[in-house]
């Protein structure tokens, strides 16, 4: 079996008692990301951006782009494991404050759907804090949904619209 590529988000906006503020998060979780069955090929620069949802602290966010020969349900927990290390329950409130969020955002096998994965992330096309980061490692992946690029995207998603008449 060949080696599939993910484009996974990462995300904190909350401090970890060994690795500092959430920008040093990321930079651990990247470290992570390059161990065992998963290799790093690139990795965005790290964005700050506005927390959805209930949370008051604004994140740090960035891409990076794997290799694996692992299929999209045991890279999930692989990402799930790294969570689980840097101290993320899955308990509580949806949207709250994280130490580190990890989501497979595409991977080149096309779209994919499990009981507790589907690929593309629903919700990336809407989402400068992915897009942003994602154009700078992968601006010409195509969305398999859509067929529009990353950047075309991100550009839809920040070209000015005209005013209602």
């Amino acid at each position: 079996m060949g080696k599939h590529r993910y484009l996974v988000a990462l995300g904190s906006n909350r401090r970890h008692r060994r690795h500092g503020s959430p920008r040093a998060v990321l930079s651990a979780a990247l470290r992570a990301l390059d161990h065992g069955k998963l290799e790093l090929l690139a990795a965005s620069p790290v964005i700050e951006s506005a927390p959805l949802g209930p949370s008051r602290r604004r994140y740090a966010n960035a891409v990076a782009l794997v290799r694996s020969k692992r299929a999209p349900e045991e890279v999930l927990h692989k990402l799930q494991k790294i969570e689980h290390k840097f101290g993320r329950r899955r308990v509580g409130h949806a949207w709250g404050a994280r130490v580190l969020d990890l989501d497979i955002v595409l991977w080149n096998g096309g779209p994919y759907a499990a009981e507790n994965l589907v690929i593309p992330h629903p919700a990336f096309r809407e989402r400068r804090f992915v897009l942003d980061p994602a154009v700078k490692i992968a601006s010409r992946w195509r969305d398999p949904l859509t067929g529009f690029s990353l950047r075309q995207l991100r550009a839809r998603l920040t070209k000015p619209r005209m005013a209602p008449r």
